[in-house]
């Protein structure tokens, strides 16, 4: 106790929290000499911490929080609890902890190690988690640790750590300080570079580069046109002569050399007439007409236009 009374004695604020385990007789004392501790004008909450979850403490109210420091108490403080006394301690905040551990614990339930406490606390927000003290369990304490947490590891040990909330509100903001530098000043330059990179007229002589012709760099290998087989993805084109199918999104040439096959084997389309006039003959109709010099015909009746007519249109 004596060392806690050096760390109390610069708080004004504190907050200690007890569980069903801690005698009343018990936590009577423990708040008398926590009160006696603190600063001069300070004042001491007390809460059980099973309701601390539901307490209306503001953020950052405290400057030190004491969990499980009670004689008697035998709570594995959860993840939340931790979350909930980071909030509600002040940035710089001290927060002391007394939990029975496991150091065999492989943190499946139940007790934890040392290790994985001091995880949760880091996980929790706070900073600077240091063991300061590990001692034995009393047997009284261990009895009601084996039937209250089914724990029967006879390693079980409690360990005190201190730890502290950063210099910082959670969602604070803080304008960063940056160094500019003045827009008139240049970022001095290596001379010896500045030389090496710099050209001058005296630099070249063509009399003495030797210049590469680019059509000496292709032989007649690389001037043939590759078949167009050779270009075409795998499974472009596989089939029958007959069947042949381009692959989609193709870009090989295929697809346009099938539609061009498809166009050359097609039928021509008749003519379309542009005034309406193509059958009442070569006074009715137009100066580009393709029926110009043949007879009239009956509305609707099928002329037929040879690719010779139709290439002098």
């Amino acid at each position: 106790m004596a060392a806690l009374k050096d760390r109390l004695s610069c708080f004004r604020h504190v907050l200690v929290t007890w569980d069903g385990g801690c005698a009343q007789e018990a936590l009577q004392e423990f708040v008398s000499q926590v009160q006696a501790s603190v600063a001069s004008g300070g004042r001491v909450n007390v809460e059980n911490v099973e309701r601390l979850m539901m307490s209306a403490h503001a953020d950052s109210s405290f400057d030190a929080v004491l969990l499980g420091l009670v004689p008697g108490s035998i709570t594995v403080h959860g993840l939340d609890v931790l979350a909930e006394v980071a909030r509600i301690l002040k940035p710089g905040g001290s927060l002391l902890l007394q939990e029975p551990v496991d150091p065999q614990s492989a943190g499946v339930a139940g007790l934890r190690s040392s290790a994985q406490l001091s995880s949760t606390l880091t996980l929790s927000g706070l900073t600077e988690v240091t063991q300061i003290l590990q001692e034995p369990v009393a047997s009284e304490q261990m009895n009601r640790i084996m039937k209250t947490l089914g724990s029967s590891s006879s390693d079980v040990v409690s360990v005190t750590i201190a730890a502290k909330k950063p210099n910082y509100e959670v969602g604070s903001l803080r304008q960063l300080s940056l160094s500019r530098r003045p827009v008139s000043e240049k970022p001095s330059a290596d001379p010896a570079a500045v030389k090496l990179w710099t050209l001058s007229a005296n630099d070249i002589n063509d009399e003495g580069v030797d210049l590469l012709d680019s059509d000496e760099l292709l032989d007649q290998e690389d001037l043939k046109k590759p078949p167009p087989s050779s270009l075409r993805a795998g499974g472009c084109g596989e089939g029958s002569e007959k069947k042949r199918k381009a692959c989609k999104n193709c870009t090989c040439g295929l697809a346009e050399e099938l539609e061009e096959e498809k166009t050359k084997g097609a039928a021509p389309k008749p003519a379309n007439s542009a005034c309406g006039n193509c059958y009442l003959g070569d006074a009715f109709r137009c100066a580009s007409c393709p029926y110009l010099g043949m007879p009239a015909f009956k509305p609707g009746e099928k002329v037929l236009l040879t690719p010779g007519q139709l290439q002098d249109s």
